[in-house]
Formats: C-alpha cells, structure tokens, sequence
C-alpha cells in the first residue's frame, strides 16, 4: 500500500513526459485523462490513510537516515485529496477553456503549454506533500516555482512575461532562504529527515542556530506564499496569466509553502513556537486581511480584484498560528483543535471558491473582450450561470452559512474565544465584511440593465465547471466531520505547540 506514495508522483510526471512529446491534437485529452488518474488517485490514497493512518515508503528499501522516506498521514491526505478534487474540476475547466476554433485556430500554444507544464506541476505539488527529507522539499519548492513562473507566460503577453519574471526573482530568494535554514538544521542535527529533526529538538535545548534557520526558514516560505507584506509579486502574477492558471496558483500553488511551513513549524520548531510568536504573524495575519481586502475593494478590474483577495485570504491561513498556540491564561488544552482544523478547512474552502472566481472572470474576459468592472453591465443577464457561480463563492469567502467558509470562519471564531484572544474574532468578522464589498460590488455592476456591446458565447460546459466548484464550496460546508476526522489520522505532528502531543 505505501508505493501508492511513490505513484501520486510517478503518474503526473509521466503524464507531463507524453503530453510533451505526443501529437499536439491529442494532448489536450491525453492530459485530461492523466489529469483524472491523478486526481482519482490522491483522493484514493486521503481515503485509505482516513481508514488505516498514516503511510510510510521507504525508497529503495533503505529508510532515514541513510535513504529517503516518503510519508504520508492525515495532513498531507487532506492536501493531497485537496489537489486531487480542485485539480480534476481545473482540468476540465482547461480542456474548455483552451478548446480551439472552429477553424482550428485560437489557444494553439496554450493547449500544447499547459498540460505538460500543469501535470509537472502537479507532480511537485505530490512530492511536497509526501516527502520526508528537508532537502526533497526544497526540490519540490523549486519545481513549483518555476512550472508556476512557466505556466504564467504561456500566453506570452508582455504584461504576463513581467509579472513572470518578478515571481521567477523572489521565488528563487525564497529557495535560497530555505535553503541555508535547512543546510543549518544539518550542522545541528546530522540529518534532513523531517520526523527524526522533531524527536531530536524536543530533546535538544533552545539555541541561536534554530532560531536562525527558523527565521530564515520562515521568510523563504512567506515570500512563496505571499503574506504581507510579501505579496508583492501576487496580484500582477495571477492577473495576468489565462483563468485556468490563475485558478491552479490561487487555489493550490500558494497553499503548498503554507503547508511546508506547518511541517516545520509544528515538527522541528515546535519548542520556538511562543505566544509571542504566535501573536506576531496574528498582527501579520490581520494586516493581510485588511490590507487585500482593501486594495480588492480599490480595484476597477475583475481579475485583480480577486488576486487582492488571495492576498486577503492567506491572512486568515496564517491567522491559524495565534489560534492554535497555548496562549497564556487560557483554559484550553496545549494543542487547540479547533483553531487548527478550522484554518485547515478555510484552505479548502478558498481553494474552490477562489479557482471558481477565477474561472468566472475568464469567461467574461472570453465573453466582453475584458474584465473592466463598468463594462460588467449586463452580466446577470447574458453569463447568469457565471454570475450565479461568482456569486456562490462569494458566499464562501465571506463566511456565510452554510458554506465551508462558514465552518471554517466558526471553528477559528470558537478557538479564539475559548483561549481569549476575542481580537482575532474580530478581525475574522470584519475580514467577512470587507470580502462582502468587493463580492457586491461586482454583483451591483453585473445586475445593472445595460446590455454589452460586443459579446461573444462561452462554452455553456465551462460555465458548470465554475459552477460546481462554486457549488462544492458551499457543500463542504455539511461534510466537515469527515475532514477532521481524515486531519486527525495519524498524529500529524509529534510534538504540538506547549510540548504535549499532537492531535
């Protein structure tokens, strides 16, 4: 059953090496078919570690600290299971999306780009959730950023080459941080083996050298996730590349470097993780929220609005931290639950509404010509299955019931109450309020009678797609058992913040 670990890798690589070398006119099935078997597979592998617990693969039969262990427990299933369902919906939505005319023109280089590029992607997406080994990782960052950065200027507008080459920059800055943090936590533990660097520091003291490769760490991964003030190279990135693209980097991209910095925060920096800690990425949290919100507020196009708003929501991520560290005077256990799953089950929740909002301002760029916030008009009224989906997720992202935004926003209101840090429940509360703005904002355009000039129908099929991820954003919302339940299994950190164990 572990080799399964081994495949969750091996099938999108080699689903990136065909499409690369087959016939152009069949690539975009070939990887749509690689794309299912990917995503059937990660869902699989979240439900047999949700029956049995965790799973361990030893390659090449030689385990840490002499080989290389590929791991896997509830956390990572989650991630996984999460690429799987929103990288299925995503595939289908680009199948549509790069369909060529009817003269056989249109999206060509973008067909024949994307699906190696997306399936590559998702490969290394795969090996950073399964992946034991510190410098694996840093492998696996690296190839995220640049399938990421390659995927941007498929349509090879110059606004897109750009943004590209900004991202390019300060992904590498962010590897090279990480880098030498984890080459630090070598000289100090003689191994890069995640699980065997936690058991050692809980037994080691405090010292500069951890709290240096944690900074350097944890400003590598930040500058990849993009929390403020960090976020820089976000919204003309995402803005830029085709909707399909902008999905998979809002929904799934970003979400990769969070997850490598729970691992580490959580395993091997467990003992640094203080109050005050805690508290400083809460302050850095709340500065996202408000600030993206802001500027998603302030902007006059579509498809920026929305990267403000990834900017926005990685807030409520990272607010997870101040949630889920023992704070002092508080009565609840060392290791807080509900600030954890509900920060968890956020990531989720934003991944489909996010993916289908992009999809959404795809096809009205595809539809208008544009994504101008005063040439929506009209936009209930031709694309109102588009309008409906943008809609539905933003019904997720503000946290209203019954969404999984709602679950997710409950489950860290409850978790900041309880440990009597009320602040955080605030800002959560206003954060809901200011995506509300922006979310009506675009609906009090797109309700407006005026019909568009120039307009062209989408595929009605790419309208579902966006439509179920909408949809699926708010089902969520009545399965949440079954997720924390699958977050539980395995123990997925040995030493929980206070120095008990995890959940």
């Amino acid at each position: 059953m572990s080799e399964t670990l081994v495949w969750s890798i091996l099938i999108p690589l080699l689903g990136a090496i065909v499409t690369f070398w087959f016939n152009p006119r069949w690539v975009a099935a070939i990887g749509l078919a690689f794309s299912l078997a990917t995503g059937s597979f990660a869902l699989w592998i979240a439900y047999a570690i949700g029956r049995d617990g965790r799973l361990l693969h030893e390659l090449g039969g030689w385990g840490a600290p002499l080989g290389i262990d590929l791991y896997a427990d509830g956390l990572s299933a989650f991630m996984l299971a999460t690429n799987g369902l929103v990288g299925i919906l995503i595939s289908a939505a680009a199948y549509l999306y790069f369909e060529p005319n009817g003269d056989g023109t249109g999206h060509a280089q973008e067909r024949r780009a994307f699906w190696p590029l997306w399936l590559f992607l998702w490969s290394a997406l795969n090996l950073a959730y399964v992946s034991s080994d510190a410098f694996n990782l840093y492998i696996a960052v690296e190839l995220i950023g640049l399938a990421g950065v390659a995927l941007i200027v498929i349509t090879g507008r110059h606004d897109a080459m750009v943004a590209a080459m900004r991202y390019l920059l300060v992904a590498l800055l962010g590897s090279l941080s990480y880098l030498l943090g984890v080459a630090m936590l070598y000289g100090e533990f003689h191994t890069l083996d995640l699980r065997l660097m936690a058991e050692l520091s809980a037994e080691a003291e405090s010292s500069l050298v951890l709290w240096v490769s944690l900074a350097l760490i944890s400003v590598g991964l930040m500058v990849k996730t993009a929390l403020f003030p960090l976020h820089f190279w976000l919204p003309p990135a995402h803005s830029s590349a085709a909707a399909p693209v902008s999905a998979l980097l809002s929904a799934l991209v970003v979400k990769a470097t969070f997850y490598l910095l729970l691992r580490l925060w959580f395993g091997v920096f467990s003992d640094q993780m203080t109050v005050t800690f805690g508290q400083v990425f809460g302050v850095l949290a709340t500065m996202a929220i408000i600030g993206g919100s802001v500027q998603a507020i302030l902007q006059r196009r579509l498809k920026m609005m929305v990267a403000y708003s990834t900017v926005a929501h990685i807030g409520y991520l990272f607010l997870l931290l101040p949630l889920t560290i023992p704070f002092r005077g508080s009565d609840t256990a060392a290791w807080n639950f509900d600030g954890f799953s509900g920060g968890i089950y956020h990531l989720l929740s934003h991944a489909l509404a996010k993916s289908a909002m992009f999809l959404a301002a795809g096809i009205v760029i595809m539809s208008m010509g544009n994504d101008r916030l005063r040439n929506l008009r009209g936009m209930a009224h031709q694309l109102p299955l588009t309008t409906f989906a943008f809609g539905l997720a933003g019904v997720s992202l503000m946290g209203l019931p019954p969404s999984g935004g709602f679950v997710a926003k409950w489950f860290m209101i409850n978790a900041a109450i309880e440990s009597g840090q009320w602040w955080w429940a605030i800002v959560l509360l206003v954060g809901g309020l200011l995506t509300a703005v922006y979310v009506f904002l675009v609906l009090r355009y797109a309700f407006l009678p005026v019909h568009p000039p120039h307009f062209r129908s989408p595929p009605r099929r790419l309208e579902f797609v966006a439509l179920t991820l909408a949809l699926l954003s708010l089902v969520i919302g009545f399965r949440a058992v079954e997720a924390f339940d699958l977050l539980e299994a395995g123990t997925p950190f040995l030493n929980a913040p206070g120095g008990s164990e995890g959940p």
